[in-house]
């Protein structure tokens, strides 16, 4: 490491680095390039304390230099991780083109938690690739982490974007900016996949007792470790993937280098909230044939996770034909634990308690209705939170007034009161969510140096449940658009 690199100031710095200690052909050590004058554009106070940072010392210059990766913090060994991934169903080798993990640092309270700089330069991996991120994406990506935080869904986080002070060249001349991202790990299913393409099975065997102890502790002690790292993970993305539907989250993106063991959202590239109910609904510009479709997501999440199977079958089992079935008995209990955690969100949000057979053709029912009337997802949810009739074509409908009486009757067979009923529905429904053209109008000001109005979208989306009215005009739907609302992943 350079002495350029290098600073002595620990501003709560406390690394330990477990994925640079894995055998070498997993990552490559790799500095992030210098850049000419790095200037803190967000900087994510709260979240800096919670990893045992000081917020005062890291806000100014100094926190700037390390964000933008001018200066190394003492403890960091900075790394590109290795990887492969189906991108769009094909499969690749990869790795962080431009991305560089600092280290791990270690919180207070003992977890751990990987500091890694997006947008911070050329690594072996980049494949021609110029390393370097433009501020509009990384800006979306810190904004749209914070808000899936916020409503409760597992995700990286975002600590800092930092101007870079050089420009980046795409379809025209944009600022760069380095994003600092917060994960769990940056483990995917493409780093199994890699692993199990170019390396030994010994080194597959490693990978396992690696992730099994970092995310999955209780199981650090099974006899067949693949395979409870494997129904564990299928577990989590069952989980996750249903809370994104139950937002209304469109992922855009979802390679198998884009799912992260750990369970967490990760990669925020094309992503977008959805307005009107379409289960065909795609924001993606690169997602021509709608392969990621808002309503196609649970359904590719299986399969990428039958990918993570396969990597998987060398350390499964001796016998092949025995390694094949245990993946396909983990794959197989994807679909149920998708299905359960999703309708038990919807009870919630439709402030149902108990289980009637009835329930999910209940909820399907309203969701063909919103389909047949593009009625907005998260607003038509709000208006049986609040009790609104009219206001859209939905409300209005006559077919909706009869749903709405199964629905009055469903209610009224649980013992529980209208306003338990009412306190879950808040709890579930979010009142406001990253509005694509709230997000589009606070990039577009940020991006010309005002970030006023970023940092007001982003106080109202702190606190999503929290039906207050100064959200109200952040809740607002967007005008009638003349063309669909696309997404551009920034790379």
């Amino acid at each position: 490491m350079t002495k350029e690199h290098q600073t002595t100031a620990a501003a709560g710095w406390h690394f330990d680095n477990s994925y640079a200690r894995l055998p070498r052909a997993f990552f490559a050590e790799q500095a992030p390039t210098r850049v000419s004058a790095p200037k803190i554009a967000l900087f994510n106070a709260r979240l800096a304390g919670e990893l045992g940072l000081d917020a005062e010392a890291l806000s100014g210059g100094e926190g700037a230099e390390i964000f933008a990766g001018n200066r190394i913090p003492e403890g960091a060994q900075p790394i590109a991780q290795a990887y492969a991934g189906h991108q769009f169903g094909h499969f690749t080798m990869l790795g962080d083109g431009r991305a560089v993990l600092l280290g791990e640092q270690l919180a207070p309270g003992g977890a751990r938690f990987d500091i890694q700089l997006k947008g911070a330069g050329r690594t072996p991996y980049s494949r021609g690739g110029d390393g370097r991120a433009a501020l509009g994406p990384m800006l979306r990506e810190y904004v749209i982490s914070e808000a899936m935080h916020a409503l409760g869904i597992p995700t990286t986080r975002s600590l800092a974007v930092t101007t870079t002070g050089n420009a980046v060249i795409r379809e025209s001349e944009l600022t760069g900016a380095v994003l600092t991202r917060v994960a769990a790990s940056h483990l995917r299913v493409g780093t199994f996949q890699y692993v199990s393409a170019a390396r030994p099975a010994e080194e597959l065997g490693i990978l396992v007792d690696y992730a099994l102890e970092r995310h999955y502790p209780d199981h650090d002690r099974e006899d067949n470790r693949a395979l409870a790292l494997l129904r564990e993970v299928v577990a989590r993305q069952a989980a996750l993937i249903a809370k994104w539907q139950l937002v209304g989250f469109v992922h855009g993106v979802m390679n198998t280098d884009n799912m992260a063991i750990s369970g967490e959202t990760i990669d925020y590239g094309p992503c977008a909230f959805m307005d009107a109910f379409d289960t065909a609904t795609v924001f993606s510009s690169i997602d021509r044939q709608g392969r990621y479709a808002y309503g196609n997501q649970p359904q590719i999440a299986a399969w990428n996770l039958a990918r993570l199977a396969e990597a998987l079958l060398p350390v499964l089992a001796e016998d092949e034909e025995r390694a094949v079935e245990l993946a396909e008995e983990a794959i197989a209990a994807f679909p149920e634990l998708y299905r359960g955690r999703w309708l038990a969100g919807m009870r919630a949000k439709l402030g149902l308690f108990g289980e009637e057979a009835e329930d999910e053709a209940l909820v399907q029912d309203l969701l063909a209705l919103m389909q047949r009337h593009r009625a907005d997802y998260t607003d038509t949810f709000l208006a049986l939170t609040h009790g609104r009739t009219a206001g859209s074509a939905l409300l209005e409908a006559p077919a909706f007034a009869e749903w709405r009486e199964r629905w009055q009757a469903r209610r009224g067979r649980q013992a529980e009161s209208a306003e338990d009923a009412e306190r879950t529905m808040r709890a579930a429904n979010p009142a406001v969510i990253p509005r694509n053209h709230r997000v589009e109008e606070a990039l577009a000001a940020a991006e010309q140096g005002d970030y006023g109005v970023l940092e007001r979208l982003l106080a109202a989306l702190s606190d999503p449940y929290a039906h207050a009215p100064g959200q109200a005009a952040f809740a607002a739907l967007p005008e009638p658009a003349a063309r669909p609302y696309r997404t551009y992943c920034g790379t």
